[in-house]
């Protein structure tokens, strides 16, 4: 608990001889990095991968149309190459 205790009161210390400007700095820093239109799309395309892996759905491919307005969809598992 004593150590604990210790721990705490090292990282207050040091961070308040850091300063606001610093924290400042930090918390700018990171709003960038996130609010990024890059960033943004590398979470949404892990998210897409992390989903598809994860779905007990099997994933339909098209096979060829029977007419305009009809598409046969097959388990990809199922399709004959």
């Amino acid at each position: 608990m004593l150590r604990l205790i210790i721990g705490v009161a090292a990282g207050y210390v040091l961070g308040t001889k850091a300063g606001r400007v610093r924290y400042e700095q930090i918390s700018a820093a990171t709003r960038a990095v996130t609010g990024s239109p890059v960033t943004r799309k590398l979470v949404q395309v892990g998210r897409q991968k992390l989903s598809d892996r994860l779905s007990t759905r099997p994933q339909l491919e098209p096979m060829e149309p029977l007419d305009e307005r009809t598409t046969v969809l097959v388990p990809h598992d199922q399709l004959r190459r």
